[in-house]
């Protein structure tokens, strides 16, 4: 009985310890992908700022989602409701990104990047689609007009912040 407790707490400790080592991995490399991605902005097209069962948030859509959605539909026979892919973006002098291509393999020049991108019932997600506020702040974010992303060298977007058409960031006080 004794030999069986003494394993039992050893099993216990052990999987805590597992799941501690796997929750701080995931902490570490987000840290390390905001740390280290390059800044990238995506043009919002706000959906809906307030959800009752979730809190205040913003419903996020992009102006580069909505035109690869149409580029995907247009040139893609056969299209998976669910597919990931990668969008080829160039990248202007204020870091917006704009549509390219669809990534078909071919080199990048200076100023283009590949993002990484998912179809999700007819819908182009990239990273998230809601930006989450503290409740009673919307009025901060209404004139959100810019997504802040940190991309990786793997094309993965983290959103960071939401900002206004002169690029100020929102939220601040």
């Amino acid at each position: 009985m004794a030999t069986s407790v003494r394993r039992f707490r050893w099993v216990v400790m052990l999987a805590t310890l597992a799941v501690l080592v796997v929750v701080n991995s995931a902490i570490w490399q987000k840290e390390r992908h905001i740390a280290q991605g390059d800044v990238v902005y995506l043009e919002l097209a706000p959906v809906d700022p307030r959800s009752l069962m979730q809190g205040d948030y913003m419903a996020l859509n992009f102006a580069l989602a909505n035109r690869l959605q149409s580029e995907l539909y247009q040139h893609t026979e056969n299209l998976a409701a669910s597919m990931d892919g990668e969008v080829v973006i160039r990248i202007d002098n204020t870091q917006v990104a704009h549509f390219q291509r669809i990534d078909d393999g071919t080199p990048l020049q200076a100023d283009e990047r590949r993002l990484h991108f998912r179809l999700r019932h007819g819908q182009v997600r990239f990273a998230t689609n809601a930006f989450f506020f503290q409740e009673g702040h919307a009025e901060r974010y209404e004139a959100a007009h810019y997504g802040e992303f940190r991309v990786n060298e793997a094309g993965k977007l983290l959103l960071t912040a939401l900002h206004d058409e002169s690029f100020h960031r929102l939220g601040e006080k």
